[in-house]
């Protein structure tokens, strides 16, 4: 016997995954520069060259006991009292190293909040499209999940379809700024109202509503635009992050929990963030990395080859005759699919080497996201092709 619904999640691979494999057979046969892989959201920017030095430094001048060793089980105390004076000096915001749970990355991060937040009835709200792992992860955490579409063409919060799904059930709502698939960054002034409409609700329930800010490309913007810190604008926000993206470092699976002390019931939420990882195992993330970001939290990605591939992408896509959102952020861009069913342009698209991922599991379909987090020179190769597909 085993687990039924485990099994469903673990026997049914992902389309993302599913086609990055293909393009890694395919280039075999084919050659690498034949095939033309939008599929995984995985930096093609090196990391900060500050990062392997500081690897080499903590390698050669701190004990191997201390570098090869468990720390806290939230996080070493001198690396949360770095990273927590990053973030009060970048935001404006006190934050305590207390307030800080380090973890493997943003998934088990966002797997701990949802946890925490679960009781009997609860509901999350994710914004359409979203990343798909929140759906597994909701029901996985024991809440159900339900989807509320983002407002087109702008792909921002619409405020009166979120009104329509917050209940009495309503834990959390997920908001994912800058957003996988969209790009799109919610401005201050949309999560100002967001704020007040949960502010509202949580008083008319008689229980806080969270938000859970997802934000593993806060810091991968263009044109300017700015983040707004969520934390500033709602007080009752739980922060996952992670440096898989700011720091090109997704292998390394390290980022963290922030629960700031005026969130309702900070204490508690904290310790059940605590008690999810530890239920779930993840607690102690691997002490090299946690030292190795301590150091370099405050570097800020040069996101130029991404800005370039954007522009080139979504121009040369326009041109071509696709409808295209204009991300602001991130390393996607998100496509309408000519004649409305995605999978199967994608499935079309795969023929000729080119692929992308249906926007069906992403809660919103009829599109497709395109990675752009890869060589300028093999977005120019597959251009012509998009043009074919098109016409």
């Amino acid at each position: 016997m085993y687990n039924q619904k485990a099994y469903a999640l673990g026997s049914v691979r992902s389309y993302i995954r599913e086609v990055f494999e293909y393009g890694r057979q395919q280039a075999k046969l084919v050659g690498e520069e034949n095939v033309y892989d939008y599929s995984l959201g995985n930096p093609s920017i090196p990391a900060p060259e500050q990062v392997n030095e500081s690897l080499h430094r903590i390698l050669n001048t701190v004990s191997s006991i201390k570098v090869h060793g468990y720390t806290s089980g939230p996080g070493d105390d001198g690396i949360r009292e770095a990273v927590a004076a990053n973030l009060t000096e970048r935001f404006g915001k006190e934050i305590k190293p207390a307030n800080l749970f380090f973890t493997c990355g943003a998934a088990p991060a966002l797997m701990s909040a949802l946890t925490a937040l679960a009781c009997p009835g609860s509901e999350v709200i994710a914004i359409a499209p979203y990343f798909p792992e929140y759906k597994p992860f909701t029901e996985s955490a024991g809440s159900k999940f339900v989807s509320v579409m983002a407002r087109e063409p702008d792909f921002q919060l619409d405020l009166d379809a979120l009104a329509a799904a917050v209940n009495e059930h309503t834990q959390a709502v997920i908001i994912n700024s800058p957003n996988n698939p969209s790009g799109a960054v919610f401005s201050a002034e949309t999560l100002a109202a967001l704020a007040a409409l949960l502010t509202e609700r949580s008083e008319k329930y008689g229980h806080p509503i969270y938000i859970i800010a997802d934000e593993p490309y806060r810091e991968l913007v263009y044109d300017g635009v700015e983040v707004p810190f969520i934390p500033n604008i709602y007080k009752d926000t739980i922060v996952c992050y992670s440096w898989s993206k700011s720091l090109s470092l997704p292998g390394e699976r390290i980022g963290y929990v922030l629960v700031a002390d005026d969130v309702t019931d900070s204490k508690a939420v904290f310790a059940a963030v605590a008690g999810a990882a530890r239920s779930m195992g993840h607690v102690c993330a691997p002490s090299l990395i946690q030292r190795a970001v301590a150091e370099c939290c405050a570097i800020m990605p040069d996101v130029e080859a991404y800005d370039v591939n954007r522009n080139l992408l979504y121009n040369g896509l326009t041109a071509a005759g696709y409808e295209c959102v204009r991300p602001q952020g991130a390393f996607y861009l998100f496509v309408k699919a000519p004649g409305g069913d995605a999978l199967a342009f994608a499935e079309k698209a795969k023929l000729k080497n080119l692929l992308i991922v249906p926007s069906d599991g992403f809660g919103m379909p009829g599109w497709f996201r395109l990675s752009y987090c890869v060589s300028k020179e093999m977005i120019e190769r597959s251009l012509p092709v998009f043009a074919e597909l098109v016409g």
